[in-house]
């Protein structure tokens, strides 16, 4: 039996920031009109100082692009996230292979809760009664600490819900019944597996680059090169970026 190495033990011990769980929900919901809801979830622990200076608008943004990224990692490249300013697409490989389409992000920032909803518009995963309805929802909200709590951690309860969303595989007609079994057997499946892996992976709470960020650091090696105009260009879509998250 191959001996684990102590030292790639410590250093994963080291990546891994925060604690979570997985809390069990319901697979899947089917309404009388063949639409689906399915909500993972996961409770996260972590320390105070790690999540106050990142527990803001940019966060969620941060939050919301790590998810897609994450969906291209564990696909191998093979799915996509391509982004306009009005939509998100994924697909295969490129365009035309578009399986999900949205329409651009919403942001929802409070004292205690953020949350991120991305409305379906359409795809090849989606049946044409669906389109234009449902969403994809991420969302994150602080617990209230409990009596005695010493105050060096702080609890979060994060989810993923897509509700009202109506699967091309799931069929219509007298062809449904067996369609929505396909649907919980193969792509409900792979939902779920994936979500839950990605609510696993905020255990090392590396969260994709902020845009707005990364804009106003654009921004500001512009302007110390003495090049107003790129600066300026920048930190406009800076705002406009700013504006959609806040």
């Amino acid at each position: 039996m191959r001996e684990r190495d102590p030292r790639r033990l410590l250093s994963r011990r080291r990546e891994v920031r925060a604690r979570v769980q997985i809390i069990e929900t319901p697979s899947g919901v089917q309404a009388p009109d063949g639409s689906v809801t399915t909500r993972q979830v996961a409770a996260v622990t972590m320390r105070r100082s790690e999540l106050e200076p990142i527990w803001n608008a940019e966060y969620l943004e941060r939050l919301a692009r790590t998810y897609w990224s994450f969906l291209t990692r564990v696909s191998l490249g093979i799915l996509r996230v391509l982004y306009k300013p009005d939509s998100r697409d994924i697909v295969v490989f490129t365009r035309p292979l578009t399986l999900l389409s949205f329409h651009a992000p919403e942001y929802d920032v409070e004292p205690g809760r953020g949350v991120v909803t991305w409305h379906i518009k359409r795809g090849l995963l989606v049946a044409p009664m669906g389109r234009g309805k449902g969403f994809l929802r991420l969302t994150v909200e602080r617990v209230p600490p409990a009596a005695g709590d010493s105050g060096r951690y702080v609890n979060l309860v994060v989810s993923s819900e897509v509700a009202n969303f109506y699967p091309t595989i799931g069929g219509w007609g007298w062809f449904a019944r067996i369609g929505h079994w396909l649907y919980r057997q193969t792509q409900l499946r792979i939902h779920v597996i994936v979500t839950n892996a990605f609510l696993r992976s905020l255990a090392r709470l590396d969260l994709a680059p902020s845009v707005v960020g990364a804009l106003r650091q654009q921004a500001a090696e512009a302007r110390a090169e003495g090049d107003e105009e790129t600066a300026e260009r920048a930190e406009a879509v800076a705002d406009e970026e700013e504006q959609r998250v806040a």
